[in-house]
């Protein structure tokens, strides 16, 4: 099993920035994919970035040159710089992992493709 810790939540004013981070435990040998995904109420989850050991990395269009996804290996952790915030980003931010077989198709974009997830870190942005 795999526990996933986020951090770095806050209220900031728009054009702010943030860094979340996902802290992962147990058996971490278990993922080798991350990803974010933001969720408001009563929406469904949505895709903002995700990361691959291989190396690559993927964002939504509504992200794309204002987030920047990374990780450490040495503290297994990975991280979501968010700079440029908007309000719009206001919501509750999840990270997610998933261990991505060799040949198995993997979408990054759909949270169903992801094991494990963490409790949340809430993120606001005033106007």
């Amino acid at each position: 099993q795999v526990q996933l810790l986020e951090s770095g939540g806050g209220l900031v004013q728009a054009g702010g920035s943030l860094r979340l981070s996902c802290a992962a435990s147990g058996r971490t040998f278990s993922t080798n994919a991350m990803g974010w995904f933001r969720q408001a109420p009563g929406k469904d989850r949505e895709f903002v970035a995700a990361v691959r050991w291989t190396g690559g990395t993927y964002y939504a269009e509504s992200v794309k040159g204002r987030f920047t996804i990374s990780r450490d290996n040495d503290k297994n952790t990975v991280y979501l710089q968010m700079n440029r915030l908007k309000p719009e980003d206001t919501t509750v931010y999840y990270c997610g992992g998933r261990m991505v077989l060799p040949g198995v198709y993997w979408d990054p974009n759909d949270n169903r493709g992801y094991d494990y997830w963490g409790q949340g870190a809430p993120v606001t942005v005033s106007s």
